[in-house]
């Protein structure tokens, strides 16, 4: 069984639904933002799966007794068959889906060895930061585009 926390939850669905759970459960899942050159890695749920078709940062559940970052470097060798090293830890969004009640957590992840196999994606992509708003992003991961776009922009006006 994964790791879970009990949280009184809002919830702000893409229409800006407002939802006020009390004790909800949530399952606790890892996503990645790795970098490489300026772009980001972004990846489309296979078909088939429940959220298919929609972008994602890679990544997954938690499983008892992992931390994030175990979690994390399991899930991509998992998922791309590739090594990676996990950075600092960026933001975090809660989701209430049909199926699942997820508390997201991404970190930065730099990619260390292997070449990248998709076994549970349908395909990957390297985008600029700028882009990512044209992706369908699944609603857990769009927080993290938002911050990702908002440091970008911060970035880009402190350059000289």
């Amino acid at each position: 069984m994964g790791s879970c926390k009990v949280h009184d939850s809002i919830i702000i669905n893409r229409d800006n639904t407002i939802y006020y759970i009390k004790g909800l459960t949530m399952q606790v899942v890892t996503a990645a933002v790795i970098e490489k050159e300026g772009k980001i890695l972004v990846a489309k749920r296979r078909r088939g799966d429940h959220l298919e078709n929609k972008w994602e940062f890679p990544g997954g559940k938690l499983e008892q007794g992992e931390t994030p970052e175990q979690c994390l470097r399991r899930e991509l060798l998992e998922e791309f068959g590739i090594e990676t090293r996990i950075g600092e830890f960026i933001c975090s969004s809660q989701c209430v889906y049909s199926h699942i009640s997820i508390e997201l957590l991404a970190y930065r992840a730099e990619h260390l060895s292997g070449a990248i196999t998709l076994y549970e994606h349908e395909e990957i992509r390297w985008v600029w930061p700028e882009e990512l708003e044209a992706y369908d992003f699944a609603n857990a991961d769009i927080p993290i585009v938002k911050k990702l776009m908002q440091d970008y922009a911060e970035e880009k006006r402190s350059a000289p």
